[in-house]
């Protein structure tokens, strides 16, 4: 969308300044940062729509800086990441990151990512601040609540903040449920593209359960059906 602020966190400074060239030709404004230390600085002073976070970083790395901002921010984070970090790509989801492009990447394809994260974000946030409709759409099972219409989760009335990408997950299991979804199809049916990576789903799927279980090892709600897919579990 045309005019959403970026901010680039890249310790390369050509990365950096190559991307900033190529998303300001689409028409973004971009901030640039060389560290999680400046990058967080620039989030004290003015509103961004998207980051992209590099993983390894002097002073800061990526990971940490995420792991910060997401206390107070929700827009959509991509990391940057070098093939050799694998483990690092999985922690930084686990850290609330949304989705990571490996090194080498093509402009291209960075670009159809902030697209794509960015609609999502818009759609939820118009969605959120929405209150249009005379009645909520509320799913239960259990004590596990899910408002389509707020955007809110809540167990046992106890309110749970979910990512936009979490939410969609948790709506799509909880409206129908009992019905195991393969990962393939949670990913098209949510980011509403091909699947390719469906690690990204187990990653997110794990951090549901660290928000709605009591014993995410024990989970009550979102079960795993080995080698088939992710339900949740129906309710008396």
């Amino acid at each position: 969308m045309s005019g959403d602020r970026i901010l680039l966190v890249e310790d390369d400074k050509e990365i950096r300044e190559g991307v900033e060239i190529f998303l300001k030709s689409q028409g973004y404004e971009v901030f640039q940062a060389a560290d999680g230390l400046e990058g967080l600085e620039i989030l004290k002073n003015q509103p961004i729509d998207l980051a992209i976070v590099d993983v390894m970083m002097p002073r800061m790395d990526g990971i940490t800086m995420v792991a910060r901002l997401r206390e107070s921010f929700d827009f959509p984070v991509l990391f940057l990441s070098a093939k050799s970090e694998e483990v690092d790509k999985i922690l930084g989801l686990n850290m609330g990151a949304d989705d990571y492009i490996t090194k080498p990447f093509t402009p291209m394809e960075l670009l159809a990512r902030v697209n794509s994260h960015l609609r999502r974000y818009h759609r939820f946030m118009d969605r959120l601040h929405s209150r249009a409709e005379e009645s909520a759409r509320i799913y239960r099972a259990g004590g596990l609540e899910v408002n389509e219409d707020t955007v809110g989760v809540t167990i046992d009335d106890r309110p749970v903040k979910v990512t936009p990408i979490e939410f969609k997950i948790l709506l799509l299991l909880i409206r129908n449920p009992g019905r195991v979804f393969p990962a393939d199809e949670i990913y098209e049916r949510v980011w509403n593209e091909r699947a390719i990576n469906t690690d990204t789903v187990m990653v997110h799927i794990r951090n549901l359960r660290e928000k709605i279980e009591v014993n995410p090892k024990e989970p009550k709600y979102l079960k795993v059906v080995w080698g088939v897919g992710y339900k949740i579990e129906k309710q008396p």
